[in-house]
Formats: C-alpha cells, structure tokens, sequence
C-alpha cells in the first residue's frame, strides 16, 4: 500500500523574542546615563566643603559632558534634573536641619530646575565645534539666574564656593566667581573631550581632527595656566599698615531655633568672653585689639529700646577699650532689620548697618497668605518680616575702614563688591549658624568668605556665634579659627588693603560676557538645527 504525504501549512514566521541578555542591555543602555548623572553630581557634591578635595568637581563635569553629548534637549532636561538632584540634595541638607525635610526637598526641587535647564542647553551645543566652552557659559549662565530668581536668588553652591583650596583660587582676583567657575566647569568639560578623542582613536585608529583636539586640549590648559599666572594678583601685603582685629565667638546657650528663646544669655555670652579678653590683655597675656568684631544676632535684644541690652553693650566695650561691630535685632518706625551696630566705648552707638540682602523663609516669608494656607507652622516661625537695608555699611573703627557683609550676604557677589567699592580696607562676615547644628553649612560658608578674601585681596574676618569664627587672610588662607558650639576669641594682626582686584574694578561684566556666550551658542545650534532640517526636506 502506497501512503501518500499530507501537506501541512508552514508555520507562520514569529518574530525572534529578545533574550534575557539582549533586555537587560536596553535597561542598561537606558538606565545608565541617568545613573551617570545622578552619581556625576553626588562626585560635584563631595567636592565641596569641609572635603578638600576639589580637584572631584572635574570628573564630575566630564561625567555630565559624558551623558549630554548628542543628545536632544529634551533628554538633557531630566539628565540636568538628575545631576542637580545629586548635587544639591547632600549639598543642602542643612536647611532641613530644624524644620523638617519638606523646605529642604522644596528648595531642592526648585534649584535643580536651573540645572535641568542648563542640561537641556549643553545637550542642543553638545554637537557644535569647541562645545566645552559654549556647555561652560552656559554653566555661569545658569548660576547667574540661580543668584536672581525667584525670590532675590540663592546662589549657594555656585562652584567657585567648592573650590578654596583648589589651584584655581587665584582666578578669583582676575575676574571673580563667575571666571573662576567657569574654568572648572570648562576643565571637566573638556577633560571629557580629551578622554573622548583618546578612546575613539585607538578604536578606531582614524587621525583626530586638529582643529577638536586643539580645542580640547585648550579647554583642560587654559584653565590651568590661567590660574597659575593669577597668582601674580594675590598678595597678603599690608598697604595701609595693620590693624589688631578680635573677633569673638560667644556660643549660645543650646542648639537649634530655640536658641532664641534665651536671646539674653546670648549677648551676655558675647559680653562675657570680650571681657575675658580685656583681662587678658590688661595681663599682658594678649595684644590689644583696635577693635572687636560679634558676630549676627550676638544682641537680639534691642539695644536701643531695653536698657540693660545697652549696658552689657556698654560694659563690654568699657573694659576692651575698644569700638565693638554688635549684631542685633532693632525695631525702628515698626519695621525689624538685621542690624550691625557700631558701638563706641565712650559715645555708645554712633553707626549702624542694615542687612539688605535678607534670606527668603529665614528673615521674610514670601507668598506668606499661600505657605501659611499650606503650613501654618512656617508662618509661625517668621512671625514678622524683616526689612531691607539700602545703603553699603563701611565703619571707620580706630581709623580702619571695615566693610560688613552680614552672613548669607556673603553668597552674593554684589553685596561684598559695594563694601570694597565704598573704600573697606578689610571684610568682616559677622554670622550666626547656631540653627543649623553641626552641620556643613557653616563650612561651606567659610569657603565663601576664604573665595571672597582672594577677589578682592582683603582680609576676611568671620566672627559667627557657635563657630566656625576665623581670620582669612587676602590670600585666602585661614590663619585662626575656633571649634564649634565653644565659647573663644580670636586676636591677630592683619593687613590693610585698599588697591582694587581686576575682579573688584569689572564687576559683573565677566558674568554678562558669559551669558551672552552662552546665548549665542543656543542661537548657533538652534539655528543650524533649523537649516538641517529644511535642508532634509528638501
């Protein structure tokens, strides 16, 4: 019997199912440029103080360049907002301390914006020639609106701040935090190129274009020779002789925001360690200062409304033998203000100085009716707001002029600018940190001040209620400081100084010339983006 075969239907052709390898390669391939970001800005963040270690910001940039080379904007947008949140959670943390997460997690999320858009920015330049320096302005860019908005800005964590005991320091007298930040972002930046070039070539053994290794070579040189020969415009030389400075670190009677619940046991710590020093001085042990230095808030009684404020004052400066800087709370025509007292030993108040660049959720609250809508304990704690000084606070104490620069002044460039500006021989950033525990923001802060002693080549005295206090020299060296949360007094002898920096004479021009870099490296790629795409229609 013959058995004849049956014809039987091809199966139909089914599409070849992605092996477990192949899926996990796309997750990698997705996840780890976000990962890269996020890690890139924790490496930014451990660049900071108290670390020294400054020299991580310029892996962390080449990191960044890393995962927004060729990307759209869109993408660079999240990239951005994940290397923000990297940077800035840690970075921040401070504010926090006292209230709870969710002010620190809001001013987090709002600051990482900037950088997110800056991402977005450097991922549409990351296909133009000589991208390190338009992805670097754009950089400062972001920082200058950072500084402005919202609320009168904050520009905490501007990079020039993690860099005080960096080779690039000397920047700082050239052409101020702008230029300095600038040369550190585009050193990442074109660190990346450099290794980019590196590895493409021995891949594939092609000859790199002259023109993109020049310019990547110049970006990691020129920031560095730069540098180097800024150092010719730092100098710790006294040009106006020397004044003998004291500066006084009371302590406060426990941490925290209920410190000022004990307001009084505040200044009498004030009052107690000047006329520690005095005896000292008149032992012989110690020189006399020509003046002394409290720190904010070290009277947040008002001297000239309590009278026995004012003769603690009075006795302090009695037994020093010399005019007292007194921080303190005054209320004057209804409205408080962050107040520097000038205070004779035998004329008593004869000078004051007005805090103006006052801190949002901290001296004022903005949007009150909202936040207090949201969280009436936030309203709680800024019952009423302070108000705005509007002039420059220079005193002449013993024939030295000494410019104030009140605490979180210190972050903003113009506000320590107008005091050089107005003729101050020497800085003083009188500060009080007891409610941020012992964390790192009064570290941070101490770098600002040492960034700013270099600017403008002036000596930096930090006198802060709990520490730490210091003495910074022009060159940005800190010569004395005190622990934290001890009761101490610092006396020295330091320069005088009134030639202006390159930094000081241009101002904010540097910063300006950056952001229209920036803008015309948009425009640039913008525009050839443009052309291409009506090029492809075609």
């Amino acid at each position: 019997m013959t058995v004849t075969a049956t014809s039987v239907d091809e199966p139909e052709q089914l599409e070849p199912q992605a092996t477990p390898v192949s899926r996990v390669s796309r997750w990698v391939g997705r996840l780890l440029p976000a990962v890269v970001a996020a890690l890139s800005g924790v490496l930014l963040y451990v660049s900071f103080p108290p670390r020294t270690l400054w020299w991580l910001a310029l892996p962390a940039f080449a990191g960044f360049g890393w995962v927004l080379r060729g990307r759209g904007w869109k993408a660079g947008l999240g990239l951005g907002y994940l290397f923000g949140l990297g940077f800035l959670l840690p970075l921040l943390v401070w504010t926090g301390v006292e209230v709870g997460p969710g002010p620190w997690l809001a001013l987090v999320a709002i600051e990482a914006v900037f950088v997110a858009l800056v991402g977005a920015g450097v991922a549409v330049v990351s296909k133009l020639p000589g991208r390190p320096v338009w992805a670097a302005a754009l950089w400062i860019a972001g920082e200058a609106a950072r500084a402005r908005a919202p609320f009168n800005g904050f520009p905490w964590g501007k990079i020039a701040f993690g860099q005080a005991d960096g080779v690039f320091l000397p920047l700082a007298a050239l052409g101020g935090t702008p230029v300095m930040g600038f040369a550190v972002v585009l050193c990442g930046f074109g660190l990346y190129e450099v290794v980019r070039l590196v590895v493409e070539n021995r891949r594939t053994g092609e000859a790199v274009r002259r023109g993109t290794a020049a310019v990547a070579a110049l970006s990691v040189a020129v920031p560095l020779v730069g540098a180097f020969a800024s150092r010719a415009l730092v100098s710790d030389k006294a040009e106006d002789g020397t004044a003998t400075v004291a500066v006084i670190q009371g302590n406060v009677p426990r941490l925290g925001l209920d410190f000022n619940a004990q307001r009084r046991a505040v200044l009498d710590y004030h009052a107690r360690e000047t006329e520690r020093l005095a005896a000292e001085v008149k032992a012989g042990k110690v020189a006399r200062p020509d003046f002394v230095l409290w720190p904010e808030n070290s009277s947040d009684i008002d001297p000239f409304a309590n009278a026995d404020a004012r003769t603690v004052i009075e006795d302090a400066a009695t037994a020093i033998g010399a005019p007292i800087s007194v921080g303190g709370v005054v209320e004057r025509d209804g409205r408080l203000y962050n107040e520097q007292i000038l205070w004779d030993p035998e004329k008593g108040p004869v000078d004051t100085y007005d805090k103006r660049q006052i801190q949002p959720f901290g001296e004022y609250l903005p949007l009150r009716s909202l936040i207090g809508a949201i969280n009436s304990e936030w309203t709680s704690m800024v019952r009423q707001d302070f108000s705005r000084g509007t002039k420059p606070g220079v005193f002449t104490m013993d024939g030295a002029e000494v410019g104030l620069v009140t605490c979180y002044e210190a972050a903003f460039d113009w506000a320590v600018r107008s005091e050089v500006t107005d003729g101050a021989q020497l800085i003083s950033v009188p500060s009080n940190n007891a409610t941020f525990d012992r964390s790192e923001m009064t570290y941070q802060q101490l770098a600002m001040s040492r960034v700013r002693a270099v600017e403008h080549s002036r000596t930096v005295t930090v006198p802060v209620t709990s520490g730490v206090s210091a003495i910074i020299m022009p060159d940005g060296r800190i010569t004395q400081r005190t622990g934290m949360f001890v009761p101490d007094s610092l006396v020295q002898k330091v320069p005088l100084r009134s030639s202006q920096t390159p930094a000081t004479r241009v101002g904010i021009a540097p910063e300006m010339l950056l952001v229209l870099v920036a803008a015309g490296g948009l425009g640039w790629a913008i525009g050839a983006g443009v052309r291409g795409r009506r090029a492809g229609g075609v």
